[in-house]
């Protein structure tokens, strides 16, 4: 069981078409917040912070930042977001490669910022090809005293990763929903019901280690845990498309 679980979670972020996002990550006392999002052509950065400062995020990991050739986006006083890095203590450049990330929205709520922009995920010349992919992408930041680049505090910087993690579009996400499968109330005592039981075939029963403990056919929206044993077990249900789904279910 434990095998099929890891090969569905396997195939699950190897579908075609795959969109990826890092959710929105803090940006400690900066103030700041971004969210990377990537589908399989387009990356959008979405960063929040206070409404007359800069609000720079580059490319890198700790030891690098601001290391010369570092790609970043800095929203700022000028029409320029995308940037080239110059080396720590030295200004960062508009890309010589041109100006890639595209702003689509630059709202301000009270005393906060939120700008929205976009690019292709492989950029221009001089820019990090943003992968769509999961996985960690390191970053750096920093908040100016001013919407003007000039030198930032050493308080209102950091380093901080971007998790990427696969998510569904609104039409895979549509279909994952009118299939899933849900068991409930959890914890259980006496039954367990379904959600879409219909599309349920049959369910086997395991403890945590592995063991299966039970076999059940459906023949209605509700099954007996009654013989079970106080504890965590999983169920592996079969649809009647011949798909698999899991549940997990703590038995009182």
């Amino acid at each position: 069981m434990k095998k099929v679980l890891l090969t569905l979670s396997l195939a699950l972020a190897g579908i075609v078409g795959a969109q990826f996002s890092s959710g929105t990550v803090s940006l400690g006392a900066t103030g700041m917040t971004v969210r990377l999002e990537t589908t399989p052509t387009l990356a959008t950065l979405t960063i929040t912070g206070n409404s007359t400062s800069y609000l720079g995020i580059g490319f890198g990991a700790v030891g690098d930042g601001m290391a010369d050739g570092a790609d970043g986006f800095i929203y700022n006083a000028t029409a320029n977001r995308d940037y080239t890095f110059n080396g720590v203590g030295t200004a960062p450049s508009p890309d010589a490669g041109g100006q890639d990330w595209t702003e689509t929205s630059n709202t301000v709520s009270g005393t906060t910022r939120t700008v929205i922009a976009t690019r292709s995920l492989t950029g221009g010349a001089g820019d990090m090809a943003i992968p769509n992919a999961a996985g960690p992408i390191p970053i750096f930041f920093a908040r100016g005293g001013s919407t003007t680049i000039t030198q930032h505090s050493s308080t209102n910087r950091g380093y901080a990763t971007l998790n990427m993690a696969a998510t569904l579009g609104t039409q895979e996400a549509a279909l994952a929903e009118s299939k899933k499968v849900v068991l409930y109330p959890n914890p259980a005592k006496e039954t367990v019901s379904f959600k879409n039981f219909d599309k349920i075939k049959s369910v086997d029963i395991y403890e945590s280690s592995g063991r299966k403990v039970k076999s059940v056919k459906m023949d209605g929206e509700s099954i007996s845990v009654s013989d079970l044993k106080s504890g965590s077990y999983y169920f592996e249900i079969t649809l009647k498309d011949g798909t698999l789904s899991y549940e997990k279910l703590i038995k009182e």
